[in-house]
């Protein structure tokens, strides 16, 4: 069996949340409403083997590989995948040969779709109904994943020096970025912000380079693989 959900909203002796900053207060709730109301529209978004997927969105193939790449790389390696969402990229993780998989998310509807698609893994994954910021995650990790994070983090540099934390020496963390560009940035903005009430960030190469830096991380490698987003691969040395 997958092992049960843990929560601690109430659990002491956890670092506090980042105060937000004026009119990011909301942004959090925003994020957390769209994927509690929309998990299973989201499941079905990043269904990434159908042929018509892999031409409209290349870059979820992109990440994906990188992911089993780097997973590869490590003997049975332990990987975190923080804002797990219903486990996709985590069954081809453990496919990969992840030794054990902790997959965090704050969305319950989430949680329960990684759990029903993971259950066949049995004693190798954990599932966690946190906030990533105050889950009780006992490291290090070799493999800390941020696939789909990022885009929606008002204070993102909080999350990389918390994933600093839990990564083991020789470690790495690979995440996905979105980048403004002239066709997508307009139509992700109206989507996302003016229809869907849920905030939408963008990064350039400059920005993560100077918060993975930051953080801790190095060497950080970065891949512009397409016209609308980053790949990145930074490691703990």
């Amino acid at each position: 069996m997958v092992m049960p959900m843990r929560s601690s909203q109430a659990r002491e002796g956890l670092p506090p949340s980042p105060t937000p900053q004026p009119g990011e207060r909301s942004a959090p709730e925003r994020v957390r409403r769209r994927f509690r109301d929309r998990a299973q529209q989201f499941d079905d978004l990043y269904e990434d083997e159908r042929p018509l997927a892999r031409l409209l969105r290349p870059g979820l193939l992109r990440r994906r590989n990188l992911a089993v790449e780097t997973v590869r790389q490590y003997p049975a390696p332990r990987v975190l995948d923080v804002g797990c969402g219903s486990g996709r990229i985590g069954e081809f993780m453990l496919d990969a040969g992840a030794g054990h998989y902790v997959g965090v998310d704050f969305s319950e509807p989430m949680i329960d779709l990684a759990r029903a698609r993971l259950e066949r893994f049995a004693g190798r994954v954990e599932l966690l109904l946190e906030d990533f910021l105050r889950a009780p995650l006992e490291g290090p990790f070799e493999v800390l994943l941020a696939l789909g994070l990022f885009d929606y983090l008002p204070q993102p540099h909080h999350f990389t020096r918390r994933m600093f934390s839990l990564c083991a020496p020789g470690g790495c963390v690979v995440g996905s970025f979105p980048s403004f560009s002239p066709v997508k940035g307009p139509v992700r903005k109206v989507r996302y912000e003016w229809i869907g009430d849920c905030p939408i960030f963008n990064y350039s190469r400059r920005e993560l380079e100077l918060m993975f830096g930051a953080s801790g991380f190095a060497p950080v490698e970065i891949r512009s693989p397409g016209r609308s987003g980053y790949l990145l691969r930074a490691y703990k040395q």
